[in-house]
């Protein structure tokens, strides 16, 4: 869907809500996604959810819930007669925040909504995520536009046994059509590892089609915020979900190659920094695949 510039909620700048944590150290969350979503063109409000000092793969954290303030800070903005032309939501600190975001999806009715159901990753719950956690983002997912699960958390989502390799086509078939059971729109499950390869297929409409790139180091916090930005951002702009994945593919290991031989420690993820001047050269050109990296 193409927003249209004329009537768009920012002025000719297409603006996004996005319902996140924030974490000041770490390159994760929000500290990630407002530059990026920023250098392509998108005006970014964020609300949050937690505010933490870190992510929660450091030692310790001071960790703050935002919790009794969202509903007054997003009723502020309804006030102020605010409107906006999508909206992202990565990182629910509660179960209960899954109904802020339905409240904020009926008050605003934001035209694009692309829900990143922050669980899991590499088999494993995170440590403040419950069953009940996982319920309400199975029902918050049948109002996404577009769905952004790793494979961790298609398989939860799903309740299909997970493993980190080795999966067949027709097995990948079915835990689309599990997925899009919850979700109408569309599905992008990341992650995927094959053959030194990271692997995102890509589910719309009933047809499945993949996208590959070079798997470049570690795995590091912040590289599905990183992915879902950059299909945020091009979702509010019209582009092709096909080339805004390998878009993102791309990115992500252009910036893990970045950290590895930066020496930057796998804890404070990916060195993007010097790279967004890449990310906004390849966005430039509306619907094309971007170059590869070098």
């Amino acid at each position: 869907m193409l927003i249209d510039e004329k009537n768009c909620a920012g002025g000719g700048i297409p603006r996004l809500a996005m319902i996140n944590d924030m974490a000041g150290f770490g390159r994760c969350s929000t500290a990630v996604s407002l530059p990026v979503i920023s250098v392509m063109g998108v005006q970014v409000c964020p609300v949050p959810t937690s505010i933490l000092s870190n992510h929660l793969g450091f030692p310790r954290c001071c960790a703050v819930d935002f919790t009794p303030r969202m509903r007054d800070y997003i009723g502020t903005w309804k006030k102020l007669a605010l409107s906006f032309d999508g909206l992202y939501c990565g990182f629910l600190g509660e179960p209960k925040q899954a109904a802020i975001v339905e409240e904020f999806l009926d008050m605003f009715r934001p035209p694009i909504f692309l829900l990143d159901p922050v669980m899991a990753d590499h088999g494993r719950l995170y440590s403040s995520v419950t069953e009940e956690h996982c319920q309400r983002l199975k029902k918050l997912a049948a109002r996404a536009h577009i769905l952004t699960p790793n494979l961790t958390e298609a398989c939860l989502l799903t309740d299909t046994p997970y493993r980190e390799e080795g999966w067949e086509e027709d097995e990948l078939d079915l835990l689309c059509r599990k997925l899009s059971s919850l979700c109408p729109g569309a599905i992008v499950i990341t992650g995927l590892q094959e053959n030194g390869q990271f692997r995102n297929i890509i589910w719309e409409k009933g047809k499945k089609e993949a996208c590959s790139a070079p798997r470049a180091g570690a795995s590091r916090p912040g590289t599905g915020d990183l992915f879902a930005s950059i299909l945020a951002a091009d979702a509010l702009l019209g582009r092709n979900l096909r080339s805004s994945v390998q878009k993102a593919s791309d990115f992500i290991a252009l910036c893990v190659r970045n950290s590895e031989q930066a020496g930057i420690p796998i804890r404070e993820g990916v060195g993007f920094e010097p790279l967004l001047g890449w990310l906004c050269a390849n966005h430039s050109v509306n619907n094309n695949s971007p170059s590869s990296p070098k």
